[in-house]
């Protein structure tokens, strides 16, 4: 019996594929479930058992937030049916706080944009199905500067938050004490297992110290680079730091990249699609950068595609690598469950340009297999039959 394939070929003018093989050496059924008793996360949280799913505030709106836009925000998630896609967390990042602690040394929200306090937010998002996350800092402030940090305040500010019922934290790196971020993040892990409600716990320590070779065994995502920005040089740059880690991915603690900036403006509709056909492909956390209350419907089209989701979502958890590079044009692949395959033929190119992935990129040694392709982003099954060592495809322009 053939065993179904997804070959994702994620171009700029993307296909994904599901293929059909005869003869398939990349993940057999009981291997798979044997790789992923091995690859269980050192946390042990329960959390985060595929990448998580929302949105944050940051990269649209920076500072400029409010408790009316965490609210739209979150009617517009459920509105637009992305909840039902996954798209489940709806994160406060910085500049959600007043600048001091009050006199108990509590963490209070900002008075005047947040007036209804934390825990009525946190309610508010939970009565329409969501997650409430929030950010704090491992340093003295906040990277913004207005707040105050949690270092020396650990066991407090956890335990703030577990009362407030959030339900993921971003913990930032600005403003230390040189410290080692080894030792600052394991306080703020150890302070929210002590609290004994479930927070998942996503280390920004931008990384400098290389997070992903530690951070297994402190929290359920760590930042692999620099903030991202809004545009393809900074998308690609972030795209291949974050690659050199793929190993270190399993379920229960991945590697970040950053958030998405689809919607936001400064990209083409093809390179937001490359976008987000790698941070799929690499099992980043899919967290929506933009404002979702006003969505285009070429941007719906992207984060919408439950096929494309579907990949970052596969339970075998394994990120997608590099598996041929060509100058400008780039090969992915990675397994996932059943016995598929995910790849993207990526171009960095403006022009047209055949791109060619042998089986042997893909892990796969006979040269006499038939499989079955499906293309995620044309979302249909395409009539290839091929026996032959090599995929070869033409499409893969930019703009």
């Amino acid at each position: 019996m053939m065993g179904r394939h997804a070959a994702s070929c994620l171009l700029l003018c993307p296909i994904l594929f599901s293929l059909s093989f005869n003869h398939f050496d990349l993940v057999s059924s009981s291997a798979a479930d044997r790789k992923a008793s091995e690859r269980k996360n050192l946390l042990k949280n329960g959390l985060g058992l595929t990448p998580p799913m929302g949105w944050n505030s940051w990269n649209h709106f920076h500072c400029q937030i409010n408790e009316k836009i965490i609210r739209e925000t979150a009617d517009a998630l459920v509105s637009s049916g992305l909840v039902k896609l996954g798209y489940k967390y709806v994160n406060i990042d910085d500049c959600w706080g007043e600048s001091s602690r009050d006199s108990q040394g509590n963490l209070v929200a900002n008075k005047t944009t947040f007036p209804s306090g934390i825990k009525a937010l946190a309610d508010y998002v939970h009565s329409k199905g969501l997650k409430l996350g929030i950010y704090a800092d491992s340093g003295y402030r906040t990277c913004s500067g207005t707040m105050p940090g949690s270092l020396g305040h650990e066991e407090h500010d956890a335990s703030t938050f577990a009362s407030w019922g959030i339900d993921y934290l971003k913990y930032d790196n600005c403003f230390n004490d040189d410290t080692r971020p080894t030792i600052r993040y394991q306080a703020m892990s150890n302070a929210l297992k002590k609290t004994g409600h479930s927070i998942f716990f996503s280390m920004c320590e931008w990384g400098d110290m290389r997070p992903a070779l530690w951070g297994a065994n402190m929290g359920n995502s760590w930042r692999t680079t620099d903030d991202i920005s809004d545009s393809w040089g900074s998308m690609l740059k972030i795209a291949d730091m974050n690659e050199v880690y793929a190993d270190r991915a399993k379920p229960g603690g991945w590697n970040d990249p950053d958030m998405l900036e689809v919607g936001n403006g400064g990209m083409k509709y093809n390179e937001y699609v490359v976008h987000f056909s790698i941070w799929a492909i690499s099992k980043a956390p899919l967290l929506l950068g933009c404002d979702v209350r006003n969505l285009t419907k070429e941007s719906m089209q992207i984060i919408g595609n439950e096929e494309v989701i579907a990949v970052n979502q596969d339970p075998l958890g394994v990120q997608a690598k590099k598996v041929r590079m060509l100058g400008e044009r780039m090969i992915w692949a990675g397994p996932l469950s059943g016995n598929r395959i995910v790849i993207l033929f990526e171009s960095r190119k403006t022009f047209t340009s055949m791109m060619t992935a042998h089986w042997d990129d893909l892990g796969i040694s006979s040269n006499n297999t038939i499989f079955e392709v499906r293309d995620l982003w044309e979302v249909k099954k395409l009539n290839i039959f091929i026996l032959s060592h090599i995929l070869q495809f033409h499409r893969s322009k930019r703009n």
